[in-house]
């Protein structure tokens, strides 16, 4: 039996740092003297047919209760993704027993005015819930909070709660055989992925039914926190904020909504205030029974200096802490605070001079910003599993690649309140897709039904954070019916555009605009955006580069060939794929799984044929590891597929990033990149910067540099070599030159030198510093041919580097006259900072990619996966654990490019 008791939630609240709607709704019922009876803990769990009975945490789901009383092994392990399929294929029932506090029975007794709800915030998904075996209701929606009028039927002892929650897979399996007037694609995802089917008939993470990044394991379980919400007069079910700027006289606004649950018609007062901006009021406050939604405004006082919050690399994010009094006139009171941001979002749409397209992109506080980051995928399949740590060490290693922004992919979960909380704090702008994608939905009212308030609650609940810059209704679903990915026939196609029109538009978009009018809203990514409202909702072409944003992968051309990527306005999806660490997949396989043509190798690639795609990709421009060593082998492969995606998700973002000002053709003026994707869900290949665990890919280490705020980008065109400056700054203009440095492949010194005269770069802009034609540079410096050399540049203000390092190869290395292996030896000291290691490496000849890996010790270097153009180079490793000199040097690994064949 639970030991329950009832809870005084206000005092915490008067003390958390930030506090939006759902933390509040997680933690209480938001007001002082309300009396909160948590069920979480210990409940127990059964099975269908009581084979298995045991002990399980909530919030949690079934496979992490079988994991933690031993009955399953790491569902991650090896091939246990396929060998535990039985569990979700299983019913699964909760239960607890409690008995009730003085509190409750208090209101109880109060016959006609007390109230008891029972609250979930999260229940994974399908369930029937029955107190004291009355049933009082279901759930249907994994991304929905329940709440359940329980009011009589408590006992004052025992009571007994249970939630039967139905396989996933067995009821989207019935509601796709229920839907019968039409057929509703994709119905299974491909065989590679080895998932299950009609994902898109049930509210749940989609990619939980399995995705070309990740395993099937579609989760049961009570996923969030429970409890019994005991009041006399009233609670408030969610309290949100919204801050608006008034042009015409310079003034700030604060709106502030607060949404109730009464059960006694009352009277009081309301009082506001943000007290470092010396702004309040106080507000009449009249209460009926229902669910109500009251308003009221609070004018910011003009005579205070309004600090504005900015994305990371454009200014501070500051923070202002918002306090709210209700006091009733019968005594009650209900306190609460948040931190709130002053800030105006607009998405740009307009005609752009010598284009037949429009603009897109982000007006921050009235300026250009453009977006640098990646896309946000689940952090793990078990969602009680992530933890705050896993978040913060993600989004520190976003903002420490120089990252702004981050699109939260409609494929997962909205992401809890601890992650919008640290994106509010590092200044890094959200892109929030509803959790729709890849695929067509029902329509049948109970679908559109519960999807209205999933959208509803989910607005209400992230509204207030400054770093949600742009709601997106779906991930690819309009270029799914645009370019017919199912295979629909002409005659049918209007069907389910009408269908898109109804889901997303007729509902979500309606939705949006009336809970929120502070920022964009766009119906799906990519999408033209107003050319595609103008079509009908469904642009004829919605990838194209004119209009909006684009998602763009080619596993097949020359990824060194810059031509080829679209001269786009947004990039909000490209990559290519890489294997993890060794030292990760240790974790999950045994030694004979090493090897790329083992079975474990193919089970883990999702993507059809990704495997062979990232070996084809990097031998255009590299030897393949050839060691007899199969151990060896497999490491250096890895090496190897981690070097190409690096060097190709730099080649296509630089140049995204130097299209910012020009147009060619009608094209360009690229205001974004947000490559595919930041992190992984498991083990396995994937598009990922950082792997599973929290390791850095090299090409994590590269988007420090692609996305630093200053930024030199060489190309070839035409015969020439064209340098650019590339300036994230706003309000100043600066000079540079460029410097640059041919090396030969054989030698530490330089074979020339040149500098370029000092170019005046425009903010926010890219500036041609240098060019010269390659043959008369290659003539200029005596020695130097294609294969036996290479060209490093960067940029120069007075006798200051401002921006790192670069480099073009002249050929594919795998043609370079003159590599040799480097030798590379290395001393490992401590740096004089806890937990700081400089590692001193010594080479004989210049070395390519030299990469070093400590396998287990968690961390990170400063630089990693560089070119070594001298004989001596010291570099800082930051570990985020107590470790010491002789396990770094014990676990230390240095490849270079030349060293794996």
């Amino acid at each position: 039996m639970n030991h329950v008791a009832c809870s005084f939630v206000g005092f915490y609240l008067s003390t958390v740092f930030f506090l939006d709607s759902a933390l509040l709704s997680e933690a209480s019922s938001l007001r002082l003297g309300d009396n909160i009876v948590s069920l979480n803990g210990k409940w127990q769990l059964v099975n269908s047919n009581s084979t298995f009975s045991l002990s399980a945490e909530v919030p949690g789901c079934v496979h992490t209760a079988l994991q933690r009383q031993g009955v399953i092994s790491d569902p991650y392990y090896r091939f246990n993704d396929l060998a535990y399929r039985w569990i979700s294929l299983d019913n699964w029932t909760y239960t607890t027993s409690f008995s009730l506090p003085a509190c409750v029975e208090e209101v109880q007794d109060v016959q006609g005015k007390g109230k008891v709800v029972l609250v979930f915030e999260g229940v994974d998904t399908i369930s029937t819930i029955s107190l004291n075996g009355v049933t009082i209701g279901t759930t249907d929606n994994m991304f929905r909070r329940y709440d359940f009028d329980v009011t009589g039927l408590l006992k004052d002892q025992e009571n007994i709660l249970q939630v039967f929650i139905m396989s996933a897979v067995a009821y989207a399996s019935q509601r796709s055989r229920a839907h019968t007037k039409y057929r509703v694609p994709p119905d299974c995802p491909p065989p590679v992925q080895k998932g299950e089917c009609h994902v898109n008939f049930i509210r749940k993470a989609q990619s939980s039914f399995s995705w070309d990044w990740g395993p099937s394991f579609p989760t049961l379980g009570i996923w969030k926190g429970v409890r019994l919400e005991v009041f006399n007069t009233f609670r408030v079910l969610s309290f949100t904020t919204s801050l608006k700027y008034d042009s015409a006289d310079s003034s700030w606004s604060v709106e502030v909504e607060l949404f109730f649950d009464v059960v006694v018609a009352s009277k009081g007062l309301v009082h506001i205030s943000i007290p470092l901006l010396l702004s309040e009021a106080e507000f009449q406050l009249s209460l009926t029974p229902g669910q109500r939604k009251t308003s009221f405004i609070l004018q910011v006082n003009q005579f205070q200096n309004v600090s504005l919050w900015w994305p990371f690399g454009h200014g501070d994010q500051r923070l202002y802490n918002l306090e709210i009094n209700v006091k009733l006139d019968d005594g009650e009171t209900f306190k609460a605070q948040r931190m709130v941001a002053f800030r105006t979002v607009e998405l740009v749409q307009e005609l752009i001079p010598s284009s037949p397209g429009l603009s897109f992109y982000f007006r921050i506080n009235g300026k250009p910003i453009f977006l640098k980051g990646s896309n946000w995928i689940p952090v793990h399949a078990f969602q009680d599993q992530v933890t705050t740590d896993m978040i913060t060490v993600l989004l520190r290693s976003a903002q420490k690649a120089n990252m702004n922004a981050l699109r939260v992919w409609g494929g997962g979960v909205y992401e809890q309140d601890f992650f919008y909380n640290l994106c509010d704090m590092y200044g890094i702008m959200i892109w929030q897709d509803f959790m729709f994608a890849c695929a067509l939905y029902p329509t049948e009212r109970d679908f559109i039904q519960t999807v209205r308030e999933e959208i509803t609650q989910q607005v209400r609940r992230l509204k207030s954070h400054p770093s949600v810059v742009i709601w997106s209704g779906n991930n690819e679903n309009e270029a799914a019916i645009a370019t017919d990915w199912f295979n629909i026939s002409v005659a049918d196609r209007p069907l389910y555009v009408k269908d898109y029109v109804n889901l997303y538009v007729d509902n979500i978009r309606d939705i949006v605009l009336q809970e929120d009018s502070t920022r964009p809203f766009l119906v799906s990514s990519p999408t033209n955006g107003v050319e595609s409202e103008r079509e009908g909702w469904v642009a004829q072409n919605p990838y194209d580069p004119n209009f909006g944003d684009t998602h763009y992968y080619n596993y097949f051309t020359d990824c060194w060939d810059w031509t080829a990527f679209p001269r786009t306005r947004f990039a909000s999806e490209y990559g290519f794929q890489s294997w993890p660490s060794l030292s990760t997949l240790s974790k999950v396989s045994v030694s004979s799984d090493w090897d790329f043509s083992s079975n474990f190798s193919a089970h883990r690639q999702h993507h059809e044929d990704g495997n062979q795609q990232m070996l084809r990709q990097a031998e255009l421009h590299y030897i393949l590891p050839n060691s007899t060593d199969s151990v060896q082998r497999y490491r250096d492969t890895i090496y190897i597929t981690q070097v190409m995606q690096a060097q190709c998700v730099k080649i296509q973002t630089e140049f995204y990033r130097r299209s910012r000002s020009d147009i060619s053709e009608g094209k360009g003026h690229t205001m974004g990149t947000l490559y595919w994707q930041l992190n992984d869900i498991w083990q396995g290949p994937s598009w990922s910067s950082v792997e599973f665990g929290g390791k850095w890919k090299m090409l994590h280490y590269w988007a420090a540099d692609f996305y630093a705020p200053v930024l030199s980008v060489g190309i070839e065109d035409k015969g020439d070599l064209l340098i650019y400056a590339v300036s994230d700054r706003q309000s100043e203009q600066h000079s540079v030159k460029a410097k640059v440095k041919l090396f030969s492949w054989s030698s530490f010194n330089p074979v020339c030198s040149l500098e370029s005269n000092m170019t005046t770069v425009k903010a926010g802009g890219s500036t041609l510093v240098f060019q010269q034609s390659m043959s008369a540079l290659l003539s200029q410096c005596g020695n130097c041919t294609r294969r036996s050399c290479l060209i490093t540049f960067h940029l120069s203000s007075a006798a200051e580097p401002i921006s790192p390092h670069n480099h073009i190869f002249l050929s594919s290395p795998r043609q370079a006259e003159g590599l040799q292996k480097p030798n590379i030896t290395f001393t490992v000291k401590d740096a004089g900072v806890v937990q700081n290691f400089a590692v001193t490496l010594h080479c004989s000849f210049p070395a390519v990619y030299v990469w070093l890996d400590v396998d287990d010790v968690p961390g990170h270097f400063n630089l990693n996966g560089f070119l070594m153009l001298s004989k001596k180079t010291t570099v800082i490793f930051g570990a985020w654990r107590s470790t010491s000199v002789e396990e770094i040097t014990a676990n230390l690994h240095i490849t270079s490019l030349r060293d794996v064949y």
